[in-house]
């Protein structure tokens, strides 16, 4: 059982700028509330009664190079999402449970138990312009007395940064809570226009609607209330149903961690490589990358399990490093596209078609794709009602196209990410992972926290949960299939 002991709002230690932080494209697609994580750690000496009080330090420091974390959404007058810096701060909260490390099942993966270890949050029953972009909830574990751990729930708001962000943030705050002090290449680049591009890249003229301005510097607005905004926009916005979307009525789904050994990542790497169907094409074997075989083993695995071959991989890939010039590595915000594999035969064929498939899928992705999908004028409508929904409270929606009657598995990978730096004085984490249970079929691909190969962190239909684990392991050493 899970106490609330206290609650603090942690602003910046000095005055920081208060001009309104234009989002890109990339920074408004897909989900606009907030995201979890959870660290946890196996540690009891290092805890005392300054633990909180570091961290609320070392976090308003951090804040003043993180300015618009501690600030808030609100919407232009162009229907487009904004960050008011208006430095209201972000919450912090201490608690304790009684529960113990067995109580989680020692692998945390995401169920009712590990909902209380992150902050609550319905963002149905405030105005957005007055949640907090960042929540963070310290829980203590107590065991005979003593404590036996601790536990980080983050909920971020994902119009501010994507998973890179989130995890360079929770390194620097970890940082700064040691008493150490920031390089100068970890202090934050914020200016998102470096992904505001000009109408050239648009590969053909798309209708612009009539809320849509027709300047595209939405900087030089003048901002209106939201509650004005919303008063002028009539028209209702409908809530989807499973019906309209033709999603099927939800079923019920659970989570798993399974360990791949780095002996295994290899073994699936070598099978990949094997009897490919590129390698007479190519003239040579291609080689697989770590997370192109483990997305490619999972894919197969969820096909055979869900006995549906149409099963698409949905995945997010960043291009950081894929723009010409590349974005500052210390970037903050979302720079990532979505792309999804395309269908067929994933069960039939060997395990390299389907590596190959997904490394297609990550490939699309360069400058040119980059500056032709991310455009100030090409937020489409759908997602621009989407936005004015979520002001008017009701919920975030993401559009998943289930049309086609396909099954969508949702994957995303931490492998290249430091997950395990964030120390705050106490040792690293034992445990990383994502803390809120999915609506959809998800993976996450860790890097294990032995550094021995990787965790797939799992979120499945639970009637077809144990038939997943056993293709899993037991497919990796059939012959070439």
């Amino acid at each position: 059982m899970k106490t609330i002991v206290a609650s603090y709002n942690i602003t910046p230690n000095q005055p920081t700028p208060k001009d309104p932080l234009w989002l890109s494209d990339s920074d408004q697609i897909g989900v606009l509330g907030h995201v979890s994580i959870l660290y946890i750690y196996r540690s009891a000496k290092e805890h005392n009664n300054n633990t909180v009080e570091r961290m609320k330090n070392s976090l308003s420091k951090l804040l003043s190079y993180y300015y618009p974390v501690a600030g808030r959404l609100r919407l232009s007058k162009s229907g487009r999402m904004e960050l008011d810096c208006n430095a209201k701060g972000v919450t912090l909260l201490e608690a304790e449970t009684t529960n113990t490390f067995v109580d989680y099942g020692d692998d945390f993966s995401p169920s009712e138990f590990t909902d209380e270890l992150i902050p609550k949050l319905d963002d149905t029953q405030q105005p957005i312009e007055e949640i907090p972009l960042l929540l963070v909830q310290l829980t203590r574990f107590h065991s005979g007395g003593d404590c036996e751990g601790l536990a980080i729930g983050v909920l971020l708001s994902h119009p501010l940064t994507d998973a890179t962000g989130i995890i360079d943030f929770m390194n620097r705050w970890a940082k700064l809570s040691r008493g150490e002090e920031l390089d100068p290449n970890e202090i934050p680049f914020l200016d998102r226009t470096l992904l505001k591009f000009p109408d050239i890249w648009l590969e053909k003229p798309r209708e612009v609607n009539t809320r849509e301005i027709s300047k595209l510097d939405t900087s030089t607005l003048q901002h209106i209330p939201t509650s004005k905004l919303l008063d002028q926009w009539k028209k209702p916005v409908v809530p989807q149903t499973p019906e309209d979307d033709g999603i099927d009525k939800p079923k019920k789904r659970s989570g798993a961690m399974l360990k791949l050994t780095s002996s295994q990542v290899e073994r699936l790497k070598n099978k990949a490589m094997a009897n490919n169907h590129q390698s007479s094409k190519q003239g040579s074997r291609p080689n697989y990358s770590r997370f192109e075989v483990v997305a490619a083993h999972i894919w197969r695995c969820a096909s055979k399990a869900l006995g549906d071959d149409l099963t698409q991989v949905r995945f997010s890939v960043n291009f950081r490093n894929r723009m010409n010039p590349p974005l500052p590595h210390n970037y903050f915000g979302n720079a990532v596209a979505n792309v999804a594999t395309p269908e067929g035969d994933i069960i039939s064929n060997p395990l390299g078609f389907a590596a190959h498939k997904i490394r297609e899928a990550s490939h699309a992705v360069t400058d040119e794709f980059v500056k032709s999908q991310l455009n100030v004028s090409r937020l489409g409508q759908v997602q621009l009602d989407n936005i004015r929904a979520f002001f008017m409270r009701q919920g975030h929606r993401v559009n998943i196209p289930y049309a086609l009657n396909h099954n969508v598995l949702f994957l995303t990978s931490f492998t290249n990410m430091p997950v395990y730096e964030s120390d705050f004085g106490w040792g690293k984490p034992v445990h990383f992972g994502l803390a809120s249970r999915s609506p959809a079929d998800r993976a996450a691909i860790l890097p294990s926290p032995d550094g021995d190969g990787v965790i797939v962190a799992l979120f499945f239909q639970t009637a077809l949960m144990q038939l997943f684990k056993n293709y899993f392991y037991e497919d990796m050493y059939l012959s070439l299939l």
